[in-house]
């Protein structure tokens, strides 16, 4: 298949890119930066869809940059930097004189709203209850297409483990030197997935052509805790991990609003994604953390 990717030169494309072409697929990335293989946003928006048999969406800002300041201009980017893509990707895919067969968005698993008890599905509501799940909801109607001559999946992910990038690389430094330890209270519930199975879920979906709707793009493991994950990073470490993170620590960096990500969490069940027929390579956590810190 020729497969178009937006956002396609962080941490998750990369991936991607290097599955698809493992399996055979062409791929052109649609990024800020001109370049062999890729087209700009500018691009995009002048000239309309290059011919392409799937799309995919994984742009963004990343929203937990301890160097940015949670301020209205940080949102703004933040929200843009999802909503503009996206809709300029459904736009163009809408107006292609031959779209492609499928279309695919990776949102996130804010849209469920925290809790210590619930338990979220693919089913469940969500989506109304602060920025982040606004967030979600804005993101998802703005890759909406019209009609059904495309089929169209959203992933909700998790926290996305793996090496070099994305959760991992920025706790590794406290937890080797033996600092690490849970977040806040440490029971807030933590989704996770290994970038291995993120990214083959979006493999999955343009390949299966059974599968549409939206997918949680979390590990099936048992829930986890953020205690839980903290101590099996350590253990993977072969360091102590009972140093907690307090609160007020979390909120004087993030930001109270932006602090909620790491400090509260939600209870997701891959429900819908298992019963598409993927099968994941690391269902189990301390086996994911084993490849992400090796």
């Amino acid at each position: 298949m020729r497969v178009l990717v937006g956002g396609g030169t962080g941490f998750i494309g990369t991936a991607l890119v290097q599955l698809l072409k493992a399996r055979g697929h062409e791929v052109t990335l649609v990024s800020r930066k001109p370049g062999p293989d890729r087209i700009t946003w500018e691009e995009l928006a002048s000239s309309g869809l290059p011919p392409c048999d799937a799309a995919v969406n994984l742009a963004g800002q990343n929203i937990l940059n301890p160097l940015r300041r949670w301020n209205e201009a940080f949102q703004k980017e933040v929200l843009d930097s999802r909503l503009e893509t996206t809709q300029m990707l459904a736009t163009t895919i809408s107006k292609a004189p031959q779209p492609p067969k499928t279309w695919i968005l990776v949102t996130g698993v804010a849209y469920y709203q925290p809790s210590l008890t619930a338990e979220y599905d693919e089913d469940s509501p969500g989506g109304d209850f602060d920025f982040f799940s606004n967030l979600v909801t804005k993101w998802e109607a703005a890759g909406k297409l019209p009609g059904d001559s495309t089929r169209q999946v959203v992933v909700r992910s998790g926290v996305v483990l793996g090496r070099g990038g994305g959760a991992i690389s920025q706790m590794l430094l406290p937890f080797r030197l033996g600092l690490g330890g849970p977040i806040g209270s440490g029971h807030q519930f933590f989704p996770w997935i290994h970038i291995s199975d993120l990214v083959g879920i979006l493999a999955h979906s343009l390949e299966a052509r059974h599968v549409h709707g939206v997918l949680n793009g979390v590990a099936p493991a048992p829930t986890t805790t953020n205690a839980q994950f903290a101590k099996a990073l350590g253990a993977a470490l072969g360091r102590p991990a009972f140093i907690p993170l307090p609160s007020a620590v979390v909120q004087a960096v993030f930001g109270r609003e932006r602090a909620i990500m790491l400090l509260e969490g939600q209870k997701v069940v891959p429900r819908r994604t298992l019963a598409t027929g993927y099968q994941y390579s690391y269902p189990k956590l301390e086996d994911a953390l084993k490849d992400a810190v090796a």
